[in-house]
This record gives structure tokens, C-alpha cells and sequence, in this order.
């Protein structure tokens, strides 16, 4: 059983805004399904880092939904900066438990152990202006982090974020100093496209491997992180 990672998949069975208008972006359902399906396993486990659709509400999301339960595997979903229809952790539930959904669990302010490991994670944030908005939501963002570190089982934490907490010319400290307080090794993150994908970190930091999953980055082909 092997664990994979992705992000940024940007779904949208159930309104009009596909992304084939973008460079890169043609056919990527198709080419989504076809690479998944082909190296995934029933057994495997994919977290998808955030931007999963772009429904606005659960009757939009409900086709997307049913487009990643047909893929194979488990599914841990967590938050992105465009999933809009994202709710309460009670009402997201029942949605799952309504429709039916076996193989799609969402990451919240909790953690996940997979194969002797912890999945952990939240959107995480871009901290650019000293607005007092920006200083509420990093310090709300934070804690989501520490609460689902705080809720893993294993010693062994693997953080998965939207937003990157470093890029080539920014970093988000008070991110990166919980990492280094829970003696994280391994964050992966998504929301870097285009020609912003030149200011990703894809290296080791400060003793932690930091890697963009971005779907168009991994063309289309989700990232074998544990086998």
C-alpha cells in the first residue's frame, strides 16, 4: 500500500470554468483520470493538497466529488485558497455520509495515519502585508497546523499545504517555526502555477524537504511519496 500526493486539481464537473483554457491544462480530467488510475491502487492512499474544485456550493461540488470517489484509492482531501463550497467539518461529513462517498475523508484540524505515517496539514497561508486581517488569518491557519500535528499518532509527520510556506523570494516564519518545532522533515504544497512555479522551493530547507504538487507541475501524475 503506497501513498501519493497532488494538489490544485481544480475540478469542475458541475459549473463552467474549465481549465483547458490554460497552457498545459488541455484534456487534464482525462489525463488526470488515465495517470491516476494507472499507477494508483485500491488500497493506496492520495492526498490531494487543496483547489479541488471550483464549485461554490455542495450542489456544484457533488459531480466533482463523484469524479475523485470513481479514482482509485483513498482520498484525504484538505483545503485550498479556491474551494469555496468548503464547510463545517459536521456538514461536510453528512455530505460524504449522504452521498455515499467510501473513499473520501477530509483533513481539518485532525491528521490522518497511513502506513506508519501521519498526514497533517491545513490551506496554510502567504503572509505578505501586515494588514490585521492577514495577522488573523496566519495566526487561525497556524493553529489548524498545530492541531492536527497534536492529533498525530505516528512519529513520523508528513505536512501537506496549500499555500507554500516558502517560496524563492518569501517565507511565512511563523509556519516554517512550527515545522521546525514538531521536527517535521517533509512538507509538500500546491497553489504555484505557470510561470509562478519558478519561485518554488523544491529542495531541503533547514532539514525539511519541501516539494510543489501542484497538478499541472506533476502533469497530471500524482507524486508516489511512501511506498
Amino acid at each position: 500500500m503506497s501513498v501519493f500526493a497532488i494538489a490544485d486539481t481544480h475540478l469542475s464537473l458541475g459549473t463552467n470554468k474549465p481549465m483547458d483554457t490554460f497552457t498545459g491544462w488541455s484534456d487534464y480530467v482525462q489525463r488526470l483520470e488515465k495517470n491516476w488510475n494507472s499507477i494508483v491502487k485500491e488500497n493506496d492512499t492520495v492526498v490531494i493538497a487543496g483547489d479541488i474544485s471550483w464549485a461554490m456550493n455542495f450542489d456544484e461540488l457533488l459531480p466533482d466529488l463523484r469524479f475523485i470517489e470513481s479514482l482509485n484509492g483513498k482520498k484525504i482531501i484538505s483545503k485550498g485558497n479556491h474551494d469555496y463550497w468548503w464547510n463545517t467539518m459536521a456538514k461536510m461529513n453528512k455530505l460524504l455520509e449522504d452521498g455515499d462517498f467510501k473513499t473520501i475523508s477530509f483533513l481539518f484540524n485532525n491528521s490522518f495515519s497511513v502506513e506508519g505515517i501521519s498526514i497533517c496539514g491545513s490551506r496554510g497561508w502567504m503572509f505578505e502585508t501586515e494588514e490585521e486581517h492577514d495577522e488573523k488569518v496566519l495566526k487561525r491557519e497556524v493553529a489548524r497546523i498545530k492541531m492536527s500535528l497534536d492529533s498525530a499518532e505516528n512519529d513520523e509527520k508528513i505536512v501537506f499545504l496549500h499555500y507554500p510556506p516558502i517560496t524563492t523570494q518569501t517565507k511565512c516564519e511563523e509556519i516554517l517555526d512550527l515545522l521546525s518545532e514538531y521536527k517535521i522533515k517533509k512538507c509538500f504544497y500546491g497553489h504555484l502555477h505557470a510561470s509562478a512555479a519558478r519561485l518554488a522551493v523544491d529542495e531541503n530547507v533547514d532539514g525539511i524537504d519541501f516539494k510543489l504538487i501542484s497538478a499541472d507541475r506533476l502533469k497530471f501524475i500524482p507524486l508516489l511519496i511512501k511506498k
